[in-house]
């Protein structure tokens, strides 16, 4: 009797093994995907940032997207990016609430300098060009700040920045980032030798 409820065990951790797998690799797959979906149905985290809520809509690690990618993000009142700048173009909606965009002041120069502050609100848009340092804050302190983001040339090399005053050579990468790295596989290259 041991010996069945010890094999019983072991068969329904090989399944559940098995079946965790199947749900990572499908989350990285566009096979099996419906054309249209239900929004409400697609996966969301806050990838351990506290007060983010981060969706991708469409993606090119997860859906197969080649040349933009969408992303949903809502930020709880006082939640924010980190300051940063990143490889692509990137175009903001505000969807709900309003904030705060911090935008360098000088991207070209050795730092970002003291950032310009502009006010963002519902139905407003805003562009980011390639590797311009920037940060979104919800200084809101009543509601959510929700915004439709689409990036160009995915998935995304992000570079960190502990303050407005690091010089962008000391900024650290962070690629894959967080909501690609469960699907990002580094390119097979053949050793040249």
């Amino acid at each position: 009797m041991l010996a069945c409820s010890m094999n019983l065990t072991l068969l329904l951790l090989t399944l559940f093994s098995f079946s965790a797998i199947a749900l990572v690799s499908s989350q990285c797959s566009i096979t099996g995907l419906p054309l249209v979906r239900n929004i409400s149905e697609i996966p969301q985290d806050n990838y351990a940032r506290p007060g983010l809520s981060h969706m991708t809509v469409a993606g090119s690690l997860l859906h197969g997207m080649k040349e933009v990618e969408v992303w949903l993000q809502t930020f709880a009142p006082r939640s924010h990016t980190p300051i940063h700048r990143h490889s692509c173009e990137e175009v903001f909606v505000v969807l709900k609430g309003s904030g705060t965009l911090y935008l360098a002041s000088d991207s070209n120069g050795k730092y970002p300098g003291n950032p310009k502050e502009h006010f963002v609100f519902q139905n407003s848009t805003f562009h980011i060009p390639i590797n311009d340092v920037h940060q979104l804050w919800n200084t809101n302190e009543q509601e959510d700040l929700q915004v439709l983001v689409v990036i160009s040339r995915p998935p995304i090399k992000v570079f960190i920045y502990e303050d407005w005053s690091m010089p962008h050579s000391a900024a650290r990468l962070k690629f894959p980032y967080y909501w690609d790295e469960k699907c990002y596989q580094a390119p097979n290259k053949k050793d040249e030798l």
